[in-house]
């Protein structure tokens, strides 16, 4: 699957499990650190970061503008209006290749892109898993993400960027094992 299609997949499942909350925005997550709600506006934060680095910006340009409360008083509004824009920026400048700065340095564009489509993809079942909705991934999207971080897990991993696997989990499904690989009990 191309680059562009993966990360439009992966929005569109994030904001199908944003639209299926409800009313219960303080439900724990998998991520254990955050609730439904902080888990939404980090995604949030993740999109409305897209559109300003996809533009060459640098994280000490943007600075702390998109930082705090970014869901207002309308969580699924403000995820599907972030979600829209990041995918419009993505759209405009993928084709067009180069580098883009991120917080470990410059990486290209294509990359930046495969890395929003993972934590679009892991965050959206957080999101049904924490809220009682359809765990299930899509399969494709599970075998292009499992092939662009089965080279990258162990960085992931050494920096922090992801937790441990966990140790008493069933696995056995592709879904499964990139969910284990990304720290997740695929059973919780």
């Amino acid at each position: 699957m191309d680059v562009e299609a993966a990360y439009r997949r992966s929005v569109d499942a994030w904001i199908a499990a944003v639209e299926g909350v409800g009313d219960d925005w303080a439900r724990p997550t998998p991520c254990t650190e955050w609730t439904v709600r902080q888990l939404t506006n980090h995604v949030v934060g993740e999109d409305r970061w897209t559109k300003p680095l996809l533009e060459g910006k640098t994280i000490a340009e943007v600075g702390d503008s998109l930082d705090g409360n970014l869901l207002g008083n309308d969580p699924v509004t403000a995820a599907t209006g972030a979600a829209e824009q990041a995918v419009a920026a993505v759209a405009a400048r993928l084709p067009n290749g180069g580098l883009v700065h991120l917080s470990y340095g410059e990486e290209e564009v294509a990359e930046y892109i495969r890395q929003l489509t993972a934590d679009h993809l892991i965050h959206a079942w957080d999101l049904t898993a924490a809220t009682g909705q359809d765990r299930t991934l899509d399969a494709d999207l599970v075998d292009t993400v499992g092939a662009w971080y089965a080279e990258r897990e162990a960085t992931y991993r050494a920096a922090g960027a992801v937790g441990p696997p966990p140790v008493s989990v069933s696995g056995g499904s592709p879904a499964a094992e990139l969910l284990i690989a990304f720290g997740r009990d695929p059973d919780w």
